[in-house]
């Protein structure tokens, strides 16, 4: 198999039809064995009986499902386990993302063999941005300025789910996220395992049917969250930094009051002050703790890969035959 494309699916059951469609349409064109595998994330609507239905037409359509809904990243998971194609797609059911940019992913893929990860990028230059609400185009934009702060690559677009993945990349990390969170988990890891990742301009435009799934408080946390545990020299560096100049200033109009005469300081003062200074220097200290943990996360990845990988090659075919041999 060539190429697999993971659509995960939650009260979809106006976009199901339509959007498989699309997809299949510009595949037509495809040069290559492909395979559509559509995730039904629990959903509430009639959503699997589409699917279901869709399936028994095409046999290039295999649907994944289970009753309770458990967030994207747990379809996402399921969806990559099923998928046997050297190249997997990844893309919204709302269709976000015009199904066209599938073959500018996979064609980036094939033409530059160093590249292992493709995103589709709206805030990259020559991307855009049609019709998506105020809120969560702001919301969007600021969490991703932030992540190209704290992110290794100065990546424009890090929270998409429209991606291109080398089965390799996927199959050489453990993915433990269950909501839209994953994307960020990948992105973190592949970059920490020395991946290539490459951004693709595109265009990303406002659902035409169905209800959005955003949601303002998880996004924005969930965005804080893997910053300050990406680059946690950036958290506590600003506060302990802040709480030491603090302190400091303090001490210093203390001095001045102590030596001008003008006015003895209280000792309230001075206690609130050194607290200050010793505060801001034992959260400075553990920025520096976080950063040591940080490198020893990267060098668990490694051995994660390895045992991975170690792993899938005993699976394989005839390899058990060969040991026991």
């Amino acid at each position: 198999m060539d190429l697999s494309i993971v659509i995960p699916m939650f009260n979809e059951a106006e976009n199901a039809e339509s959007t498989l469609s699309r997809v299949e349409e510009v595949l037509a064109s495809f040069r290559g064995k492909y395979e559509i595998i559509a995730v039904n994330d629990g959903s509430l609507d009639n959503t699997l009986d589409v699917l279901s239905r869709l399936a028994g037409e095409d046999k290039k359509l295999k649907v994944v499902s289970y009753s309770k809904n458990a967030g994207r990243g747990m379809a996402l998971r399921k969806g990559f386990k099923e998928s046997s194609g050297e190249i997997i797609v990844s893309i919204d059911a709302d269709l976000s993302y015009s199904p066209q940019y599938i073959l500018d992913l996979v064609e980036t893929l094939r033409r530059e063999a160093e590249v292992d990860l493709v995103l589709a990028s709206p805030y990259m230059p020559g991307g855009g941005v049609e019709n998506v609400p105020v809120l969560r185009l702001w919301v969007s934009k600021l969490g991703n300025r932030i992540l190209r702060l704290v992110m290794p690559n100065r990546i424009y677009t890090s929270t998409g789910i429209f991606r291109a993945y080398r089965k390799k990349v996927l199959d050489s990390l453990e993915i433990e996220s269950d909501g839209k969170e994953i994307h960020l988990e990948i992105l973190s890891k592949a970059l920490a395992l020395g991946y290539r990742v490459k951004e693709s301009p595109a265009i990303l435009s406002s659902r035409k049917k169905g209800k959005s799934k955003f949601k303002f408080r998880k996004t924005a946390l969930s965005h804080l969250v893997f910053s300050a545990f990406e680059k946690p020299m950036i958290v506590f560096g600003f506060i302990g930094l802040l709480t030491l100049t603090i302190g400091l200033l303090i001490g210093l109009y203390i001095a001045y009051l102590r030596f001008s005469g003008d006015l003895t300081p209280g000792r309230p003062l001075i206690t609130f002050a050194i607290l200050l200074i010793l505060g801001g220097i034992q959260i400075l200290s553990f920025g520096f703790i976080a950063i040591q943990i940080v490198s020893l996360r990267r060098e668990i990845l490694r051995v994660q890969k390895e045992n991975l990988e170690l792993r899938n090659e005993m699976r394989k075919p005839g390899t058990q035959e060969k040991s026991q041999g």
